[in-house]
C-alpha cells in the first residue's frame, strides 16, 4: 500500500498532529508544507496529500491540489473547517472536517492510499471522509 503523504498546512500545530497521527500508524510524511512552493517541491515523492483549504498566502488549496494532482497523480484529502468554500474538487477524493478526529484521518489516509495504488480518480463529487 502507498503510505507516503505530504501534508499542506500553514497552521503547524494542525500540521503537527496530522503529522504525529500518520507516523504513528506507520505512514511516512515526506514533507509539512506551508505554502505552494514548498508543496510543489515535496510532492513528487508523495502517494497522497491532506490539503488544507484556506492558506494564509498565496494560492489556495484547491489551486495547489489541481497542480501537484496533475502533475504528480497524487491523491488528496482537503482539511478543512469550512467545506462549503470548496466549490470545486479539483482532483480531491474527499474531506475531513476540522477540527478532525484521529480515527477519520486515518480512515483517509487509507482510502487515499487505497486510490493512489488502484489510480482512481476523484468522482467530480466531494464526500466528507469519516471514521467507521
Amino acid at each position: 500500500m502507498s503510505r507516503t503523504a505530504l501534508i499542506v498546512e500553514d497552521e503547524i500545530f494542525v500540521a503537527l498532529d496530522l503529522e504525529r497521527i500518520l507516523m504513528d500508524a506507520g505512514y511516512t510524511v515526506v514533507a509539512i508544507a506551508a505554502d505552494r512552493d514548498s508543496a510543489l517541491q515535496a510532492a513528487a515523492a508523495a502517494d497522497f496529500a491532506f490539503i488544507d483549504v484556506n492558506l494564509r498566502d498565496g494560492p489556495t488549496g484547491p489551486e495547489i491540489a489541481e497542480r501537484i494532482a496533475a502533475d504528480y497523480g497524487i491523491k488528496v484529502v482537503y482539511v478543512t473547517a469550512n467545506p462549503t468554500q470548496i466549490s470545486d474538487p479539483k482532483g480531491a477524493l474527499g474531506f475531513i472536517r476540522k477540527p478532525f478526529s484521529e480515527a477519520a484521518i486515518l480512515a483517509a489516509a487509507a482510502l487515499t492510499a487505497q486510490a493512489a495504488m488502484a489510480g482512481r480518480q476523484h468522482t467530480g463529487q466531494l464526500n466528507e471522509i469519516r471514521a467507521a
